[in-house]
Order: C-alpha cells, then sequence, then structure tokens
C-alpha cells in the first residue's frame, strides 16, 4: 500500500474529498516529524510507539575494496507496534 492508496482509504472511511484526506495524511506525519525531531516519544494506543535512538560511531569495511571505514554516530527511527497492532496482523 503506498500513499495514494491510503488516501483513497482515509477518504472513504472518513467521507472526505481524497485532497482533505490527503492534508490530514500530511498533518498527521508532520506532526510525528516534528516531535521526532525534537527527541520526543509519538505514542499512538493500540496502534504503536514512534521514538528516536542514538547509534554509536563504529568501524565496518568497504565490502569492494575491504578497506576499513569509519561508520559516524547518527540517530535513528524506532517503531514499536502496540498490542492492538499486533493482534490484528496474527
Amino acid at each position: 500500500m503506498n500513499k495514494q492508496d491510503l488516501v483513497a482509504v482515509v477518504a472513504e472511511a472518513g467521507d472526505l474529498p481524497k485532497a482533505k484526506a490527503g492534508d490530514v495524511l500530511d498533518a498527521l506525519f508532520e506532526a510525528i516529524q516534528t516531535a521526532l525531531k525534537t527527541q520526543q516519544e509519538v505514542r499512538v494506543v493500540g496502534f504503536g510507539t514512534f521514538s528516536t535512538s542514538k547509534r554509536k560511531a563504529g568501524k565496518g569495511r568497504n565490502p569492494r575494496t575491504g578497506e576499513e571505514i569509519t561508520i559516524p554516530a547518527s540517530t535513528t527511527v524506532r517503531f514499536k507496534a502496540g498490542k492492538g497492532l499486533k493482534d490484528a496482523v496474527s
């Protein structure tokens, strides 16, 4: 399912025009992104939790040359599925 499919489902479920449903989804994604940028956790009860996690710098190897490289520290996004989502998928 891609974003356009998701917009169509939200539009039908909410009895909204597709343009309005697209705006709603864009606002939702922007709100999640903004919260994660400020290191806040986003919890949607029954669905899951979005959070950030820091990765330490490390060493790696270039698979083509075998040369050792330094992998810089980074921040990554994590998602942990909630019970409702897990039960729905199982």
